[in-house]
């Protein structure tokens, strides 16, 4: 409920600034969402695309390593 009353308390006071362009209505809607967005996953502590990106290719790396040294040690043995 007060996620809602934010959004609407943000819009209400774009129209009280006199925003009547719908192009600059519409950014301000986006930019209020996308901070509301942001706030949300910095509590969540969510890490974003790059970061994941980069986890899977170091994950990947060390599997690769993982494998060439359990074929060294079967060759060994």
């Amino acid at each position: 409920m007060s996620n809602s009353k934010f959004v609407l308390d943000k819009i209400a006071k774009l129209f009280e600034q006199g925003i009547v362009n719908y192009r600059d209505f519409s950014n301000e809607i986006l930019n209020i969402i996308k901070s509301k967005r942001d706030e949300i996953v910095f509590k969540m502590k969510l890490t974003s695309k790059e970061e994941t990106d980069i986890v899977i290719k170091r994950l990947n790396n060390l599997e690769k390593k993982i494998l060439k040294i359990e074929k060294k040690i079967k060759k060994i043995k």
